[in-house]
Parts: structure tokens; C-alpha cells; sequence
């Protein structure tokens, strides 16, 4: 059970949100401005990455010669490729390595890579022995100017398929946003941030390692009751109904079904940032519902994409793929407008090819 503060700090609210090419974040500019098995891979990564031949069976032929590569055990979750587009791309459906670091700030930022990759497919051939810089630099701010007091958490989690988890600053207690892998050095450090006072977690898919930070930070958790399942009965605050729920005043939880029946966002309203889990993002394709893995229906997750149209909010936080910046509230609707129509397009060509399928069916029946 949550607290009686807890479960206060949540309250239903009655208004209607009213409103006033996208920026995409793929990387550099997410490493530098600010500046989806292995399960026993180290904080470091560093035991994953000591491999010491570039004759090594694991790796992937599709890597450039050099120190940094891509494994085969990669899932394609498109973690490097938006961290670091400079070293990394997408090769016949993996990761590979494009380029190998030139300077000292790309080996950073790949070693920022290596440490978030939620499998331990990224790897070294000699012993990183500046593995620590790396580790230090999380959390990541994810622009001081723009987005002050939001952090790229890092250490994504294979239990999470290669989730972003994120950590917001507030005053009235920080965020924590779907669930690192737990690591007791990146605990020090959200610590030292002022630790966490919620862990809001987006959806049953993207929970990860939710009990053992709960734990450590003696954290109220909140997920959707639809989205419970026996790992997480314990969550201390399941969300009922439709919302929207204020979680601080200017903090906003919003139902957003769909993706999974239980999905949820999070709207930080002076930012104008909407934290989507995977109800939306972006891929290097374009806007996506994430389709493929849609759990429960994509014509109930359209009708939510509609409800945002007349959010007022310019960014776009994605637990999968990349961030997006919207000039105005005019791009970010035509955006979301094309995206809806464009799969409801989709939907109703397939049901045409396929009634007329049961025409020609029932055509030859009867010829016959």
C-alpha cells in the first residue's frame, strides 16, 4: 500500500489540456551536448569487454578494424546508433562499429555507449583502462538549456529490451523514469542528486530492475493497474481509471492505452516535455506507434496519439529511439495528424485487399 502522502500527492484532474521538420536527437548531439545477454555483466562492462583478438568468433564481420566492435549477440535495439551515429550504424539488422573514435571525446562517448547497451553486445579488444571516465559521467544531462534538471540514466537493462530510463530533478522530490539497470555506483551518484522519491514506471514492459532501486531509495512506485503483473504487485501506487493524475503541480501522469492497456505519460509542463515510454517515438525511419509490438490494440493507441494533438508540449522523451524537438505546437500537430493518418491509411488498405480476397474466394466458388 502507498502512503497517505503518496497517495494525495496523486489526484485526478477535470481540465482539458488546450495547445499553443522536428528536431531529431540521434545522438552527438545527445552525448556531447550533454556532453533492444549477458545478466552478469559488471557496472563497468569491463569483464564483457576484455577481448583480446581481433580474431575474436563474436564479433561481427560488418565492424571496421579496431579496438571498439559490435558483437553478434546485438538485438538491434538502437541504443549506440542514437547515442553515437559517428561510430555506430546499423548493419544487415545489427549494430556495428562504422568508425573507430578519433579523439578523445568520441571514445567517450562510446564508452558511454558500451556501458549503456543493455546485452553487453559492444565490446574492446584490449582492456578499457578509461572505463571510469565513462561510468562518471552518468547520469547524463540531456541539455542544460532546453531540458535542465532531465538526466540519460544510462545502464539500460536487457529485462527492459533496451529501455531509456531517465531521472528528473524536482524540487518536491526527483523521478526516477522506468528502470536502469541496478548498479550500486550509479546509485552513489542519483544519491548524491538527492535520490529518488518516485519511480514512474510507463508500462509493463519497460520495469526492469523496479524492485531493487525501490529498495535502495525506499521509493514510491507507480504503475497502471491494467499493466500489473506478478512482478510488479508490489508496486506501492497502481493508477485506476483513465486520469489524468497530477503528480506534483506541475507534473502530469497521462493514459495513454494502447501500446499496452496500462501505458502511461508523463508531462513535465514547464519543459513541454512529454515522456512517452513506448506509446510514441522516433526511429531513423521516422514517427513510430512501435507497431510490431503493439500488446493490446493500435486503433485504441491512434485514438491516443489524437488526444495529444492539443498537448502543449515541443518534446518528445521516448523510452525506445530518439528524442525529438518540435519547433511549435503547429509542427508537433502536423506531425502526430500524419502519423495517425498515415497508419489508419494502412489499416484501410488492408481491409480492402483483404475483402478483396473474399470476393475472389467466393467468385470461384461459385464458378465452379
Amino acid at each position: 500500500m502507498a502512503s497517505a502522502s503518496s497517495s494525495s500527492a496523486i489526484s485526478s484532474i477535470s481540465h482539458h489540456f488546450r495547445s499553443q521538420e522536428p528536431i531529431i536527437f540521434p545522438s552527438k548531439a545527445y552525448s556531447s551536448v550533454s556532453t533492444a545477454l549477458n545478466g552478469r555483466r559488471a557496472f563497468g562492462s569491463i569483464k564483457a569487454a576484455q577481448k583480446t583478438s581481433l580474431g575474436n568468433p563474436r564479433r561481427r564481420t560488418q565492424n571496421v578494424d579496431g579496438d571498439i566492435f559490435v558483437d553478434n549477440t546485438c538485438i538491434d535495439c538502437d541504443t549506440c546508433r542514437w547515442m553515437v551515429p559517428e561510430v555506430f550504424t546499423r548493419v544487415d539488422n545489427m549494430s556495428a562499429v562504422i568508425k573507430q573514435p578519433t579523439c578523445k571525446e568520441e571514445r567517450l562517448n562510446a564508452l558511454q555507449a558500451l556501458l549503456s547497451c543493455p546485452t553487453g553486445s559492444i565490446r574492446t579488444e584490449t582492456p578499457p583502462t578509461d572505463i571510469g571516465d565513462a561510468q562518471e559521467t552518468f547520469p547524463l544531462a540531456l541539455d542544460n538549456d532546453t531540458l535542465p534538471g532531465v538526466f540519460h540514466c544510462g545502464f539500460h537493462s536487457k529485462k527492459s529490451y533496451g529501455a531509456t530510463p531517465y531521472l528528473i530533478l524536482h524540487r518536491e522530490g526527483n523521478i526516477l523514469v522506468d528502470s536502469p539497470r541496478y548498479t550500486e555506483k550509479l546509485a552513489k551518484k542519483i544519491e548524491m542528486m538527492g535520490g529518488v522519491r518516485y519511480m514512474f514506471l510507463t508500462h509493463r514492459d519497460d520495469v526492469a530492475d523496479h524492485k531493487k532501486w525501490a529498495d535502495r531509495f525506499k521509493c514510491t512506485r507507480i504503475l497502471h493497474s491494467e499493466d500489473v503483473e506478478p512482478s510488479t504487485i508490489d508496486v506501492e501506487l497502481k493508477l485506476e481509471g483513465s486520469g489524468p493524475w497530477s503528480l506534483y503541480e506541475d507534473i502530469v501522469l497521462i493514459h495513454t492505452p494502447g501500446h499496452t492497456k496500462g501505458s502511461v505519460c508523463l508531462f513535465h509542463k514547464p519543459l513541454k516535455a512529454l515522456f512517452t515510454g513506448d506509446h510514441l517515438t522516433m526511429y531513423e525511419s521516422g514517427m513510430s506507434i512501435i507497431e510490431l509490438y503493439n500488446h493490446c490494440s493500435v486503433p485504441l493507441q491512434l485514438e491516443s496519439v489524437e488526444k495529444l494533438i492539443n498537448l502543449d508540449f515541443n518534446w518528445i522523451i521516448p523510452g525506445h529511439g530518439r528524442r525529438v524537438h518540435f519547433k511549435d505546437g503547429e509542427e508537433k500537430a502536423k506531425s502526430l495528424e500524419a502519423l495517425v493518418q498515415k497508419h489508419r491509411e494502412k489499416e484501410l488498405d488492408s481491409k480492402t485487399e483483404n475483402q478483396t480476397k473474399t470476393c475472389h474466394v467466393t467468385q470461384s466458388r461459385f464458378s465452379t
